[in-house]
């Protein structure tokens, strides 16, 4: 048996005999295509749309997500291409003062006792690392299906087969259904794991623009320009205000600014919901004091172009307790499963995570053990991603609540939380090394954190059902988010 700390390329593992249907092309339903096919599954993926979206700016990507990558030297050597190497963080008040000087991120982690040469996670641009995990897809010669908006899923458990029916009515079978067709997954109905959705009154200005849009403004241009020895190296200026805060990335080829606000009235939660920058500078200063925004980010956002502003609802979600169907067939991952903050930089990474995780253990249960299968990875991924999602919290709180006396006197203090339970872990190898321990306590009725498993989450730590009511509820009485017991840092 593999143990997945090993070069396990394509054709290392023999074939299962398992069909996996996956639904959904973010990204975790193209890292479960990739990592499927790697450990002999037969896979095919359905997409709602006519072709992949690729838009976007910018994410966190953490370095538990990307270890999977050394299988793939194509795509590794392509990630580290288009990743932003070199890159500089500065930090502002949101009035514009200076508070943090512009610094190598590679120094920022030697400050936090960290290996810069391992960071615990990069910012990665969206439109590049979705091309560059469709040509592995492409590579791969997995088949994706387009124009199939799936409404429905089924199971039969004799059969042992897993279904799911697009709005035209057709209707695909495998063994395994994976749902990662994220938040309002109409697996939900099987699942039984749907939790409501309540609007958290923000939400995210977000703009992607060429590097050719500041050429109308001198002034913008000159200021958020590149930086280092031959000004040629990215940079991430962050501003932290009351009740906000906002970055602006500036790359060779691109700007791209993102504010944290009060939602408005033309908040909703679609990445296709387009604004013009005058509804930004008409309400951008409210909530936030005395003191009003930057003028010369004021002057960035007037350089977008026309309905090039995504006006994003963030809606908060509790922990959503279950991720499979009675009979284990149909399973969700991603957004399906568990939702996040952007706060938390965490989204992209545990979906990842999720696909490497459930690609593993249906290849160590086989055919015959799907429903065993998909327990254990529920196992393995629920304890993680509760603790995961509450740290998106105490991370927003930080940066909307940022007290500057103390940042003066230590930088690590605007900085939001990204722990070694985190980042220091491997999905992949994680699986192969405790599937069978975890099967048995699973067996014996032992909980996950009970179990002599080493855990993936704070050391200590005893999940406990929360929910965003309590959170809310510490936000509204200005005190910190209680974490619960364990080692968070």
């Amino acid at each position: 048996m593999t143990d997945g700390s090993q070069l396990n390329p394509m054709g290392s593992y023999p074939p299962t005999g398992i069909d996996v249907l996956i639904v959904g092309t973010g990204l975790a339903g193209l890292t479960a295509s990739i990592e499927c096919a790697r450990k002999g599954h037969n896979v095919r993926v359905l997409e709602r749309g006519s072709s992949i979206n690729t838009a976007g700016d910018i994410y966190m990507m953490g370095l538990s997500a990307t270890r999977f990558m050394k299988h793939w030297p194509e795509m590794q050597a392509e990630y580290e291409e288009i990743g932003l190497k070199n890159a500089w963080l500065e930090t502002f008040k949101h009035s514009g003062e200076q508070m943090l000087k512009p610094l190598l991120a590679a120094e920022r982690l030697a400050a936090q006792g960290l290996d810069p040469k391992t960071p615990p996670g990069t910012f990665q641009m969206r439109p590049l690392i979705y091309r560059m995990f469709l040509r592995q897809v492409e590579r791969l010669g997995i088949d994706i299906e387009f124009n199939c908006r799936v409404v429905d899923y089924d199971e039969d458990e004799e059969k042992e087969k897993a279904s799911c029916v697009t709005d035209d009515g057709r209707r695909y079978e495998a063994d395994v259904i994976i749902a990662a067709d994220g938040v309002g997954s109409k697996s939900q109905k099987l699942v039984g794991g749907q939790v409501r959705a309540r609007s958290s009154g923000r939400a995210m200005w977000r703009c992607a623009m060429s590097i050719e849009c500041l050429d109308q403004n001198p002034e913008v241009k000159d200021f958020y320009q590149m930086v280092g020895p031959n000004a040629d190296q990215p940079i991430i200026r962050v501003y932290l205000g009351p009740g906000t805060y906002a970055l602006a990335l500036r790359r060779s080829d691109t700007m791209i600014w993102i504010i944290n606000h009060d939602a408005t009235e033309t908040s909703t939660e679609s990445w296709s919901n387009t604004i013009d920058h005058e509804e930004v500078l008409n309400n951008m200063d409210r909530g936030v004091g005395s003191k009003p925004w930057s003028p010369i980010f004021k002057e960035l956002i007037k350089c977008s172009p026309s309905k090039s502003i995504v006006n994003l609802e963030l809606l908060w979600r509790d922990p959503q307790l279950k991720w499979a169907s009675p009979a284990a067939r149909v399973i969700q991952i991603g957004d399906s499963a568990h939702s996040y903050l952007p706060a938390s930089g965490n989204g992209a990474t545990q979906a990842i995570e999720d696909a490497i995780s459930v690609a593993s253990c249906l290849q160590l249960g086989g055919k015959d053990n799907i429903q065993e299968a998909v327990q254990a990875h529920i196992r393995f991924r629920f304890t993680r991603n509760a603790c995961a999602q509450k740290l998106g919290f105490a991370n927003a709180e930080l940066l909307q609540d940022t007290d500057w006396e103390r940042v003066q006197i230590d930088p690590r203090r605007a900085q939001p939380k990204h722990p070694k339970w985190i980042w220091s872990h491997d999905p992949e190898i994680y699986v192969y090394e405790n599937y069978e321990r975890n099967v048995d306590a699973m067996k014996r009725g032992v909980r996950f954190e009970d179990s002599d498993i080493p855990p993936n989450f704070p050391p200590g730590y005893r999940y406990e059902p929360w929910s965003i009511d309590s959170m809310m509820d510490s936000m509204r009485k200005g005190m910190p988010v209680d974490l619960g017991p364990g080692d968070w840092d």
